[in-house]
């Protein structure tokens, strides 16, 4: 008797291929930024951030906090380099903070 391989699957490749066919990428990478915030930022900063978006190569963050949100916008090149850094340059090209 054959025995049948399987193939495992972990569940992010699962995740990524089925946004990758449904045209999802873009969402799927915005919430791994944001989970990546949720890291490097402390809880009460990351708090303030109430979304993350990636339009046409560019990563929109919605911010409530005017402290958090000038942070963000002064040291904006830092952070882009980051995300370019961790996520790929070809995939994130500027950072907006609403």
């Amino acid at each position: 008797m054959k025995k049948r391989k399987k193939r495992a699957f972990q569940s992010s490749e699962l995740v990524k291929a089925f946004a990758k066919i449904h045209g999802f990428e873009d969402k799927l990478l915005a919430l791994e930024i944001k989970d990546y915030l949720g890291e490097y930022l402390d809880e009460s900063l990351f708090s303030a951030i109430q979304s993350v978006n990636l339009k046409q190569k560019t990563l929109l963050i919605k911010v409530t906090s005017p402290l958090l949100k000038n942070d963000l916008r002064m040291r904006r090149n830092f952070y882009l380099q980051k995300f370019q850094d961790q996520f790929g340059k070809e995939k994130i090209e500027a950072v907006e903070v609403i």
